[in-house]
């Protein structure tokens, strides 16, 4: 919303300065609205005030001194001209105060608004006057907010207010913003704050966790009873980090049992009190660096010399990459061939992470979680993490909150669907700073964190707290070992939330397919609806079927509907280890053969179920009431999808709710989503193949054969497209006709797959 005065203030930045021109910025937007642009050009106007010809946004510490050598405070006497003076009227109103007219007067209405913004920020305790002093005046310059905003909380507010009141008068700490946020600067102020009560002079305290900070705080454990500065300290920082606590002089019961709780939380030793390991987690992201991790993430191959190595320092759980780009820089990064197989010998466990690039918010988008979800789950199949291991996936660099709503969010939200529509073969993690493990967390598209607190300079790690769901706590990078075993790692500490994996699938016998390379699309569309032209399947009736025996689509159209789920398609071939082509043979000839009786029957099922004809089946002849029939892309019954999916999770294959072919409702429900969802339907089509190689249990029962594997031979292909159509001599000659047409899919997918 526009506000007449901050308006006034920009066409006075202006109208003054040449249209930003004698400031070395452009034209300041006469909107009404303030933000950083605007304090920028008042910062500059202000330093052009006072002589300053080195002009720059920042109210850096030249401004600051100048400013105190000139005037030592500010007040009606010392304002040395009224653009001065309108100046920090101008401010005032950017910042939310009553300036006055803009009219170059310190008059009493400044000085009200002045006194109001003392109180609250604080800085009236150790300034109890109207004056404005250096401290305050570079306050007055920046977007901070001395009061709620965004529903801050009131009790975070009052440290901060205490923090300014308190240190203000330090050389090195100015006025934080008290806004009721936790935040990187409000975290910073609390070093200094300890730092200060340690009795650090100034210049010596600098707002950095270091070793003299360390020490000191290990002399300052605080507990049940005490009452002093330190307790108010502790406590603050507790209520900082959202625990349920109020800032207090006093360590009561109530604050004793919050310990405890932040203590069990992050997995330190539950003491109760305020120790060193305590107040170093509520400081900084990484807390106690000295402390003994069981899991661990590196760029080294795990060695069985390695193995033994981080198994005598306690180590359980180690985190390692599926991939690597790079076939020069850091050659150990991707999981190495027989690697896993150490695990297993040394019962150690391995959490996959996924990481190419993911340095910068450019690599984040919709279209690369996609492809990351793709490339990291035929990854995972390939080393042989089983279906239902956690992969993280990363964001490894400082991801300001703005970039994780325009881009982090969106990346994993597109990672999320893709992974659904692949199968769900693999649980999603997130690798990264806390705000962005949060906030991705929280809004369901990862399960755990594995949070980057090693970074703790990181703004997504300052002033946030640490993720409800966190796994792996990354803190130090430490060596383990020595001459054979010696290995380099990040040290982590592990929550219990994930296990990783110790046991893997073995490596395939042969390459598994991958997605399509759309290059090939037409000389596989010529091939692929040349054969069903030249076996007149299915025979193509002029007049789009108004007999009710005609095609719905064109051989074309069904094709490119195939190759549209190539990554459905894809991943259900590779969790299951079966070719391609026996998905895409069976669904494309039935889909090529949806017929508009098909549609009719369709309709049929849905008037059974819901006592009438849907909209788009009313002018269709033929339409009859149905308990159940063939539908969508792969033409599959809800109750032959029970039997197949029943088969699948009785047998270890897919996870999920076992439902009754017999029961008509639960046919419906099936159905429905064979009709009306084609990735569902046709990730079906491979649990149909390995329910009819087990014999087809429950329906026209058959002699078990070899599951699908990437291996199958001629002999067994035909078996199980035959087996697909059902059994007699109808099924047995359109089998053989499926053959070449399952040769020329196999063509193609070979030629990419070995590209």
């Amino acid at each position: 919303m526009a506000d007449e005065m901050v308006q006034r203030a920009q066409k006075f930045i202006n109208a003054t300065y040449n249209n930003g021109a004698t400031l070395g910025i452009p034209k300041l937007v006469e909107n009404g609205k303030t933000g950083w642009t605007v304090m920028y050009a008042l910062t500059r106007a202000l330093q052009y005030e006072m002589g300053i010809r080195n002009l720059s946004d920042s109210f850096g510490p030249g401004t600051l001194a100048a400013l105190g050598e000139k005037y030592g405070k500010l007040n009606e006497a010392t304002i040395p001209s009224a653009n001065f003076a309108r100046i920090i009227q101008s401010a005032l109103y950017c910042k939310g105060y009553d300036g006055g007219d803009i009219d170059g007067k310190y008059n009493d209405r400044v000085k009200a608004a002045v006194w109001k913004m003392k109180q609250d920020s604080g800085s009236y305790i150790p300034y109890p006057d109207k004056n404005l002093w250096p401290k305050e005046v570079k306050g007055l310059f920046n977007m901070d907010a001395y009061v709620t905003v965004n529903n801050g909380s009131p009790g975070i507010r009052l440290i901060q207010q205490w923090l300014n009141g308190k240190y203000l008068l330090r050389k090195d700490f100015y006025i934080i913003p008290c806004d009721g946020h936790h935040s990187r600067d409000v975290a910073k102020s609390m070093l200094f704050a300890v730092q200060y009560e340690l009795g650090m002079a100034d210049g010596v305290a600098n707002g950095v966790f270091g070793p003299g900070t360390q020490s000191g705080l290990k002399g300052h454990t605080v507990s049940l009873g005490d009452s002093n500065t330190w307790v108010r300290l502790f406590s603050a920082a507790m209520e900082l980090n959202k625990r349920p606590v109020s800032m207090s002089n006093s360590f009561q019961g109530v604050l004793e049992d919050a310990v405890r709780q932040f203590q069990e939380f992050l997995k330190l030793p539950v003491t109760g009190k305020g120790d060193f390991q305590t107040w170093s987690s509520l400081l900084v992201s990484y807390g106690d660096q000295s402390r003994k991790g069981t899991a661990c993430d590196g760029v080294t191959k795990i060695t069985e010399a390695r193995a033994q190595a981080l198994k005598a320092a306690g180590y359980k759980y180690i985190g390692r990459y599926l991939y690597n780009p790079s076939s020069t820089s850091l050659p150990e990064k991707e999981i190495q061939a027989g690697e896993l197989a150490t695990f297993e010998k040394y019962g150690l466990h391995c959490f996959p992470i996924y990481q190419t690039w993911a340095r910068s918010v450019d690599y984040y988008s919709p279209m690369q979680g996609r492809t990351d979800c793709a490339n990291a789950s035929y990854k995972a199949e390939e080393h042989g993490f089983k279906p239902g291991s956690r992969i993280y996936f990363a964001v490894d660099y400082d991801a300001v909150d703005d970039e994780v709503t325009s881009h982090i969010l969106p990346y994993f939200q597109a990672l999320r669907d893709q992974m659904a529509r692949m199968g769900n073969s693999y649980k999603i993690g997130i690798y990264g700073p806390r705000n962005a493990c949060s906030r991705v967390s929280a809004a369901g598209y990862a399960e755990t964190s594995f949070v980057s607190d090693m970074s703790s300079g990181f703004s997504g790690n300052l002033g946030y707290s640490m993720p409800e769901n966190w796994a792996f706590d990354q803190i130090v990078t430490k060596k383990v070992g020595s001459g054979a075993g010696e290995i380099e790692i990040d040290n982590n500490i592990a929550s219990g939330r994930d296990a990783g994996q110790s046991a893997f699938d073995p490596a395939p016998s042969q390459k598994m397919d991958t997605g399509f390379d759309l290059d090939y699309f037409e000389r596989l569309a010529d091939e692929a609806v040349g054969y069903m032209e030249s076996i007149g399947r299915p025979p193509e009736i002029p007049g789009g079927g108004e007999d009710g025996n005609g095609y719905v689509y064109t051989r074309k159209k069904c094709l490119e509907t195939i190759i549209s789920l190539d990554d459905v398609i894809t991943a259900a071939a590779r969790r299951y280890r079966m070719r391609k082509a026996l998905i895409q043979t069976s669904a494309f000839w039935e889909f090529c053969h949806y017929s508009y009786k098909d549609v009719a029957e369709d309709a049929g099922v849905v008037w059974y179920h819901t006592g009438s004809i849907p909209e788009w089946g009313k002018d269709l002849p033929g339409v009859s009431r149905l308990v159940d029939t063939s539908t969508g892309v792969s033409k599959i019954s809800g109750r032959t999808c029970i039997l197949a999916r029943n088969n699948s999770i009785h047998s270890g294959y897919l996870d999920g709710k076992i439902l009754d072919s017999s029961k008509e409702s639960d046919r419906w429900t099936m159905w429905q989503k064979l009709n009306g969802d084609n990735p569902f339907n046709l990730s079906t089509v491979p649990h149909m193949h390995i329910w009819a190689a087990m014999g087809k249990s429950g329906d026209h029962m058959e002699l078990p054969i070899r599951n699908p594997a990437l291996d199958y031979t001629s002999d067994e292909t035909y078996e199980i497209l035959r087996r697909y159509q059902g059994f007699g001599t109808e099924a047995e000659a359109d089998a053989k006709l499926r053959m070449p047409l399952y040769a020329i899919f196999e063509k193609y997918n070979r030629i990419v797959r070995e590209s």
